[in-house]
């Protein structure tokens, strides 16, 4: 049987700015196949993990992970706020984030 993946692939795009200040509490988050402002919903209250890789292993793993929340939506194109335990670094702008599936509403 294959693994189930129970979260769906996103995209860190950056922080929540205007034309001269950017505020770096608040990340901007393009999720695959959502494509609407409606579609959004879904996900509003889930969980996001951005996984990266360190040096050094702690805990006999070198995998860290930043946890979030996804807040709300931002513009009519699927792209949904999201606020981190700790503020994202600017070098995961463009990388893969994880939106989870939990935890439902449903």
């Amino acid at each position: 049987a294959q693994p189930v993946r129970l979260y769906s692939k996103a995209a860190f795009i950056g922080f929540k700015r205007s034309k001269s200040n950017q505020s770096e509490q608040q990340s901007l988050v393009k999720i695959d196949g959502v494509n609407t402002r409606d579609e959004t919903a879904y996900y509003l209250g889930k969980k996001v993990a951005y996984v990266y890789k360190g040096q050094k292993a702690i805990k006999g793993s070198k995998f860290r992970v930043i946890w979030g929340n996804v807040t709300r939506p931002h513009g009519n194109s699927g792209v949904v706020k999201a606020k981190f335990s700790r503020n994202l670094p600017a070098q995961a702008m463009g990388s893969a984030l994880r939106v989870m599936m939990y935890p439902s509403a449903i």
